[in-house]
Formats: C-alpha cells, structure tokens, sequence
C-alpha cells in the first residue's frame, strides 16, 4: 500500500481555532476547488521515517519548516488506496507567500510541449467549517479528531 505522510498545521487568533490547508497545482486540478485541498503531504522516500517524510513534504509543498510538538493522528485511507499519516502541529505562516517545487508534464495531453507546474497553487487558513469543505472528505477525519484531543 502507498503511503502519505503530511502535517495539519493550525493556529489560534483570537480564541479561533484555523487550519492550514493547501491546493494541488496542475492543470488536472486548476478548476477544482471543493474536496480538493488537502493537508500538506507526500510519498515516503524509501527508508524514510514517516514523520520525517511528513515535515520535508511540507517545508517542499509551503517553504515552512513545521517544529515540534507533534501530535500523531490515526491514519486514514484516500478512494485510491493510499494511506495518508498525518501530524498536528502548531506553526503560522503567511499562506500568500508560499513557495513549492514544481513538476512537469505534457501539456497539453499529446501536444508534444512539456510545462512545469507548481505542486501548490494556493494555501490558506480556514476555521473548521470552511476547511471541512474544502479538504478531501477523507481527510476531515484529521480536523475531527483533532479538534477532540483538544477538548
């Protein structure tokens, strides 16, 4: 099975809880936009700690290196298969000034033309409700249980 790891990164302004959450680049997802963010994540490199893996997809996806506290969340399982381990974390950062790596592909399909892509196009904090949907629905169970380990 494939794996994921990422991390929920939250704050709190002004007695509001807000999470971070981030949107795929490409131009698959360009007109997406409900059940399509996700928390910061991405494939374990082999031999890769999963929580080491989680902190480098987000530093790769955001330019912010999350620290600890970790709080470890129980996994879940995306429509495709694959499993996405996840971290909560503390952190602030200015969701308009990300930077990410890019990916290229052919586009458009069989033209022949190669284009780089960011793999985030935007990112933003959002309270519960609004995260809830926005994020795949399968990850809504990371800002449940979240929110349930901090009452």
């Amino acid at each position: 099975m494939k794996q994921s790891a990422g991390i929920l990164l939250y704050k709190k302004v002004e007695g509001k809880l807000l999470f971070f959450l981030v949107h795929p680049g490409g131009p698959f997802f360009a007109k997406k936009n409900e059940g399509w963010w996700t928390v910061p994540k991405g494939e374990l490199l082999p031999d890769e700690l999963p929580l080491d893996a989680a902190v480098r997809e987000f530093k790769e996806e955001t330019g912010y290196k999350p620290l600890p506290p970790f709080l470890e969340l129980q996994p879940i399982t995306q429509k495709a298969g694959k499993q996405v381990l996840c971290w909560a974390a503390v952190g602030n950062l200015d969701a308009a000034t990300i930077t990410c790596n890019t990916f290229e592909i052919e586009w458009p399909p069989k033209s022949g033309k190669i284009k780089a892509f960011a793999e985030v196009d935007k990112a933003g904090w959002f309270m519960y409700d609004e995260a809830k949907l926005l994020i795949n629905e399968r990850q809504v169970a990371f800002l449940d249980e979240f929110i349930l380990k901090l009452s």
